[in-house]
């Protein structure tokens, strides 16, 4: 069997790297740029689902939204119904930053194509969230303290 995995996390990991250099500039660093982007195309988000969109604990998420507040990227604001909810919104640094953060994405994602046709393309895109869906199951058993069996 092909090592599948294994060459998604290389990509996955080579992208990271790249976009935290990048975005040092603009005191992004460890994968903040991904909540941000997150928090500026759903204006409002909560916590919790921005978490499950991501994949990481919520532990991993409020340091991550920690960080982007402390650095002016993003705002909490109460919900108008529920007091104990915090909604996530882009502050105009954030939404400054934001148009970069997507050019660099769109950029990567062209050299990543380089040579697929647009058929091609879609295949990929289609098997990638083949897999996605099929992880999704074992993240969220997991995630609420079950066991895989191996």
């Amino acid at each position: 069997m092909k090592e599948i995995l294994r060459e998604i996390g290389v990509i996955a990991r080579a992208l990271d790297s790249i976009s935290n250099i990048e975005f040092k500039e603009y005191d992004l660093t460890k994968g903040q740029y991904l909540y941000l982007v997150r928090i500026c195309e759903e204006p409002g988000i909560i916590q919790e689902k921005l978490a499950e969109m991501i994949k990481v604990d919520r532990t991993t998420a409020a340091r991550a939204i920690q960080k982007l507040e402390l650095h002016g990227f993003i705002q909490k604001k109460d919900d108008s119904v529920n007091k104990k909810i915090k909604k996530l919104f882009p502050t105009e640094k954030g939404k400054v930053v934001y148009p970069m953060i997507k050019r660099e994405h769109d950029h990567s994602n062209r050299v990543a194509l380089d040579g697929f046709s647009e058929e091609e393309a879609e295949q990929i895109y289609e098997y990638l969230l083949r897999v996605r869906k099929n992880i999704e199951k074992d993240w969220e058993d997991v995630k609420k303290g079950k066991k895989r069996s191996y």
